[in-house]
């Protein structure tokens, strides 16, 4: 999408489910072996009790959306802050949504709030993207 075609309040989201498979794949690819993310029994004594996924595993279903849908093809990532305010469980479906808040003509840069939330509507992952837009 051309910067010139943005608009504040405009969204776009993609919803995957969080699988066992994803979290141990995201465990070798990162080589983050956190047993809260690999190891049932460990995780089954820390405060979630059950095995959780990785946040930075959730956090990129933002860059899915910010280089495929909004603002799409050649968006370049300048910055990303997040907060990660609840757990993601094995199976649980994760919808990343994010909306034009901001933009800078002089620099071609936009701002959107990132929010990822679970299948139950509650929020997992907030934050705020910036994105070059070329």
């Amino acid at each position: 999408m051309r910067f010139e075609d943005l608009k504040p309040g405009m969204k776009a989201s993609i919803s995957k489910k969080i699988t066992v498979e994803d979290v141990d794949c995201f465990a070798r690819l990162s080589t983050d072996y956190n047993p809260l993310h690999v190891n049932e029994e460990a995780a089954r004594k820390s405060i979630f009790k059950h095995r959780v996924a990785h946040g930075m595993l959730v956090a990129s279903l933002f860059s899915a959306v910010l280089g495929t849908q909004l603002p799409g093809e050649g968006s370049i990532y300048l910055g990303q802050d997040l907060k990660f305010v609840a757990p993601v469980y094995l199976d649980d479906t994760i919808t990343a949504e994010v909306e034009v808040v901001e933009l800078r003509n002089e620099k071609h840069i936009v701002r959107l709030s990132t929010t990822a939330t679970n299948q139950n509507g509650i929020a997992v992952i907030t934050g705020v993207a910036t994105i070059l837009v070329r």
